[in-house]
């Protein structure tokens, strides 16, 4: 049986690469609480792409 709540899955998306104009996209999918966080989320991630940390905020 499912776990009721209100925690869903998120996609986190990196916003440096889109302007680097290198190829691929830096994605993570991560969880949070919509009751807690109703607003977007943002976190610091690791780009493998460019090899730094890197903002990344949530994607519909």
């Amino acid at each position: 049986m499912a776990k009721k709540g209100s925690r869903v899955q998120v996609i986190l998306e990196c916003t440096e690469h889109k302007n680097s104009g290198k190829p691929g996209t830096s994605r993570y999918i991560s969880t949070k609480n919509k009751k807690n966080t109703p607003e977007r989320l943002e976190l610091k991630k690791y780009n493998p792409i460019l090899k730094k940390v890197t903002v990344h905020k949530e994607i519909k």
